[in-house]
């Protein structure tokens, strides 16, 4: 059978190179894709996907910190402080001085940041919403467990820890 399948059903656990070859060729175009919808939304107001990252990531975890951002990220502090500067003088973002550590900066998103962020995220979610109801249920569980396999262990603690918080 050519869909990767033994004739009882079993999944074969290699691929040929040329077959990762296609698969990261794939990851690529689907990225771009991924990305088109609101790199046109962000070209219109001169930002770039480092702040769609960063209005992403405030958005999910309110009042994160500028260092857990920075993890988040994995950007060095010079390019996110760039990108924070830009976004809290546009009144997207808004830093507040952490109550216990006062040199903490805690990040949240300004009304304007929340809509932003939500037309941002809306058109992904379009995307990837006819993409996971065209390919099912059993694909979409398939690709994540693909996609968390790729992460690096720590990424992985990163990713699972940032779900763990959202509920």
């Amino acid at each position: 059978m050519s869909d990767g399948r033994t004739a009882q059903g079993e999944t074969l656990l290699y691929l040929t190179d040329e077959q990762l070859r296609q698969g990261a060729e794939a990851m690529f175009f689907a990225y771009r894709g991924f990305t088109a919808d609101p790199d046109r939304i962000l070209a219109g107001l001169s930002y770039g996907r480092a702040h769609h990252r960063a209005l992403h990531f405030i958005h999910g975890a309110p009042g994160t910190t500028v260092n857990n951002l920075l993890n988040i990220l994995g950007v060095t502090k010079q390019s996110l402080n760039r990108v924070l500067r830009t976004l809290i003088e546009d009144g997207l973002v808004e830093s507040r001085v952490g109550r216990i550590d006062k040199r903490e900066r805690h990040l949240y998103l300004t009304e304007e940041g929340g809509r932003l962020e939500r037309e941002l995220s809306d058109v992904q979610r379009a995307r990837m919403r006819a993409a996971f109801r065209d390919a099912g249920p059993e694909a979409v569980a398939g690709f994540r467990r693909v996609l968390e396999a790729m992460m690096d262990p720590e990424m992985r603690l990163q990713y699972q820890k940032l779900r763990e918080g959202r509920g």
